[in-house]
């Protein structure tokens, strides 16, 4: 692999101060909230923030009448400023009294772009400067804002695409869409390069970025690039703290996507960081310390041979720990990483670190992304992550243990692969991108067998499907195309909320009161730390009034049990777990109906590209708020609750059992 410069030190630096959780949030039966319950609005203010809430409220629903293609465009423009301060208002989210005039601004803001939207103008669409814009998330249809900054050079029309940086913010745990709106409007951030838009992410509040927060960046970049002339080829992931750790994440993940990345301070894994920085004892179960394979950066440091990386530390910040994990891993993989270091700097950037990254980061972004580049190394834990430039890993042979794809190709006609844990591969290159002689077969050797492939398509295309079967590899899809884990339907529990979900209530009573109660409380916990972790709403509908389009376009979070949830009695012979009046029963382990409760993730057996979810939210809970390396998932592909024991800050009750289904989504054996 190639190789690059070790370590670049900056000189003459001052030394800041590093703050820590400390051991206060290592306490489960003591947790702080969060976000905190801010302070009371005086009655006057908030009759006064009620009817301008209504009045603008009017307007917004006056533009939605309408039939028009642009103004639906447009409107998460307006309705970003409604949320905001309808949400902090209901929710108690105003955390210093100054907040409400920020409001009161928000407010005309809101109401001026709603008039404007009304007349068939909307002079914001083509601002320069700071800007704040909003788009309609597909996870719970929730209005979502993000901050742009948009170059003074920027003109809609004619060949030039400009650069982009993402920017992802720091923990922040007073982040209301109020404060960050207010950010947006007057802050241009830490880097702001000549000719280059910054997008600025909301990230659904504090998450690291995670989850919905993950797919929140992805949402908000999409609709940029939809309504700005973007240079897709010169995307640069930036960050720091919180942001760093986020910046680790999506250059691992998504590495063939960014032309460059800058990560900052932060975290890069679990376990280490936990123990450093939040002097935090490590005992987790089995399944949660393989799911830890998600978001660890240290498990993916190979990807990064794909995504030129510049990585940024105060010498005395103890958050040094992050680019010092991803120095080691990288090192094991050939990889010297480039690590810009602030002499006695603590937790912030010295300002000739800012110049040094600056020239490097410029200097690569200046370049541009290799689409279809020689050499390809890929390296995954999960189906969600699955794909790097021309390689897509479409089956493994077991997940959360490590696979990985190394792919070259060889003069004109062949192509080259190594793999391990992989069972199905696609080789693509998109049209006019294809380097492969037009003419002859292109010869592949995998893992040492020897096959002809397809020639290319006359418009220099080429696709090629791979399966192992047998023990050997062949070219073509699957013989069999029945039910087996793929990208985006690979589980656990929290991926099914990364996409559309709605929540089913179920509308009879069941057989058994204690899991009755347990359902209606956790049911009830799912809908508000929904709304207060990653500031949606969730979709409630009963059993009784999904659509065939609800089940064909949405995750479904079924409630209940066969007995209470008619849409779950429907599917209950499709599904690996089963009830009858006595037991619960998942293979060989048999449990008491009237004390258990399945959670669960599965395909639909109505919609099998969409996933039926059991009895629950997200995994992670209110512990695991405090820190943002603990927001991990928490539970594999299906778990028993024993629901005598109460739920807490940490599980919803005693996990009695949980593993994860097999690559066809079988049941396992028992694990030891």
């Amino acid at each position: 692999m190639r190789r690059a410069v070790a370590m670049f030190v900056v000189l003459n630096a001052a030394a800041v101060s590093v703050l820590a959780d400390g051991p206060a949030d290592n306490q489960p039966d003591n947790v702080r909230r969060v976000p905190k319950l801010g302070v009371e609005i005086d009655g006057e203010a908030r009759q006064e923030l009620t009817r301008r809430l209504g009045e603008l409220a009017e307007l917004v629903s006056g533009l939605a009448s309408k039939n028009d293609a642009r103004i639906r465009d447009l409107l998460p423009d307006v309705q970003i400023y409604h949320r905001a301060v309808a949400v902090a208002l209901e929710h108690r989210e105003f955390f210093d009294a100054k907040e409400v005039a920020v409001a009161r601004e928000l407010l005309d803001e809101g109401t001026a772009r709603a008039r404007q939207l009304a007349a068939g103008s909307a002079p914001w669409a083509s601002q320069t400067g700071l800007v704040v814009r909003g788009y309609i998330s597909r996870i719970d249809g929730s209005v979502q804002p993000y901050g742009l900054v948009v170059p003074d050079s920027y003109v809609a029309t004619g060949p030039f695409r400009h650069r982009l940086d993402l920017w992802f913010h720091g923990r922040g745990e007073n982040l209301s869409e109020v404060n960050f709106l207010n950010d947006r409007r007057r802050n241009r951030g830490q880097f702001t390069p000549a000719d280059t838009f910054v997008l600025h992410p909301y990230g659904r509040y504090c998450n690291a970025f995670k989850f919905a927060g993950e797919v929140d960046v992805l949402e908000a970049l999409e609709a940029v690039v939809r309504r700005y002339r973007i240079d897709e080829s010169r995307i640069v992931a930036r960050g720091f703290s919180m942001g760093g750790a986020a910046c680790w994440q999506f250059a691992v993940h998504y590495a063939d996507r960014w032309v460059a990345a800058a990560p900052g301070a932060g975290f890069s894994e679990t376990a280490d960081f936990l123990k450093v920085f939040q002097k935090e004892p490590q005992t987790p179960s089995w399944y949660e310390r393989k799911l830890w394979h998600w978001y660890d950066c240290t498990d993916y440091a190979a990807n990064l041979y794909q995504c030129p990386t510049v990585a940024y530390s105060g010498e005395i910040d103890s958050q040094k720990q992050a680019a010092d994990m991803m120095q080691a891993a990288l090192k094991r993989e050939g990889i010297d990483l480039v690590h810009v270091i602030g002499p006695k700097t603590g937790h912030a950037y010295h300002r000739d670190a800012v110049v040094e990254i600056d020239r490097r980061i410029n200097s690569i972004a200046a370049k541009g992304r290799d689409h279809v580049p020689s050499t390809v190394h890929l390296t995954t834990y999960t189906l969600k992550y699955n794909r790097m430039h021309w390689v897509t890993i479409d089956a493994l042979k077991e997940h959360w243990e490590q696979a990985r794809v190394d792919a070259g190709l060889v003069g004109d006609s062949t192509i080259a692969l190594t793999t391990a844990n992989v069972a199905g591969l696609t080789l693509s290159m998109p049209s006019g991108w294809c380097p492969l002689d037009l003419v002859e077969p292109v010869h592949l050797t995998i893992d040492g067998e020897e096959l002809t492939a397809p020639r290319p398509a006359s418009d220099r295309s080429w696709v090629c499907v791979l399966n192992r079967e047998s023990g050997a590899w062949k070219i073509g899809p699957p013989s069999d195309e029945g039910l087996r884990k793929r990208h985006d339907l690979q589980g656990p529990i929290d991926d099914a909320f990364m996409d559309s979900f709605i929540f089913v209530r179920p509308t009879k009573p069941g057989k058994r009161p204690a899991v009755d109660q347990w359902v209606a409380s956790e049911m009830k916990h799912a809908i508000e730390h929904w709304r207060q972790q990653f500031r949606g709403d969730a979709r409630v509908k009963n059993d009784d009034a999904l659509t065939a389009d609800d089940i064909a376009g949405s995750n479904l979070v079924l409630w209940g049990d066969p007995d209470s949830n008619s849409f779950l009695r429907q599917i209950a012979e499709s599904l690996p777990i089963r009830w009858n009046d006595e037991e619960l029963v998942v293979g060989e382990r048999r449990f008491a109906a009237a004390t258990h409760v399945p959670v669960a993730i599965y395909p639909n057996p109505q919609s099998p590209r969409r996933y039926v979810v059991l009895n629950s939210g997200f995994t992670y809970r209110e512990y695991d708020y405090l820190n943002n390396a603990r927001q991990v998932p928490k539970l594999p592909d299906w778990a028993v609750i024993d629901v005598r024991t109460p739920a807490n800050s940490r599980f919803a009750g005693k996990i009695a059992a949980a593993d994860f289904f097999g690559e066809s989504w079988q049941l396992r054996p028992p694990h030891d």
